[in-house]
């Protein structure tokens, strides 16, 4: 299902993709956009599940750890961007695109969404998938599928918090996020997403500048930054 929305940027990944130089430049390309732009409020990230594609990271000649490195480097720069990102994922959301929909800030759902990290010879694949999984639901509710590769429904993910709202009608509900983040860029949602990813590993006085350095920030006047 494409969504057809007016939005700044748009990307779409597949559960059939696998992870080759070509996925990696997919996403460089896109965080190379938003972050040259100077405006722009939401990047719309279509995931898409594909029956009967492969859901893993198949042993092809050219996956290696470099490329493993380089596509992780990829996913952390997309999970750092200067606008809101708005997932919509439908149908069985595997491989890269299940890592690439643990990236985005604002995740809808349709109905027949089936969430399934990615695999490596049948067993799941030892990739920051599992660490986003583990840091946003807990290790107790993430340890099935983290380490018996078990598939969640999408009134699972809802009830898990790894998606924000189930619908019929994905392009409305976008169309809502999209209103309501608009400003992002603006509003600095990339220190805020920073201060919230930092929390799960900072004790109070060590985030405590950063908090401040933030605060700071938000008082001053507009071009005074």
């Amino acid at each position: 299902m494409a969504i057809h929305q007016e939005t700044d940027f748009t990307v779409e990944i597949r559960s059939a993709d696998i992870l080759e130089a070509s996925t990696v430049r997919r996403i460089a390309e896109i965080c190379d956009r938003v972050e040259d732009a100077r405006t722009g409020d939401v990047l719309l990230v279509q995931v898409r599940g594909d029956d009967g594609g492969d859901t893993g990271h198949p042993r092809s000649r050219d996956l290696d750890i470099h490329l493993v490195n380089k596509w992780e480097r990829a996913l952390r720069r997309l999970e750092r961007l200067p606008v809101a990102t708005v997932a919509v994922a439908t149908g069985e959301c595997a491989g890269p695109a299940a890592e690439v929909l643990l990236t985005t800030d604002y995740r809808v759902a349709a109905p027949d969404l089936v969430l399934r990290l990615p695999s490596s010879g049948g067993a799941p694949w030892p990739g920051m998938a599992l660490f986003r999984l583990a840091t946003q639901i807990g290790v107790h509710r993430a340890r099935r599928s983290a380490l018996f590769g078990a598939a969640t429904t999408a009134e699972k993910a809802l009830a898990l918090g790894l998606v924000d709202e189930i619908t019929d009608d994905p392009e409305e509900a976008v169309g809502v996020a999209v209103k309501n983040f608009q400003g992002a860029r603006a509003g600095d949602i990339s220190v805020r997403r920073r201060l919230l990813m930092d929390a799960m590993s900072s004790t109070f006085e060590d985030a405590l500048g950063s908090h401040l350095a933030a605060c700071d920030r938000a008082l001053r006047p507009a071009g005074q930054l």
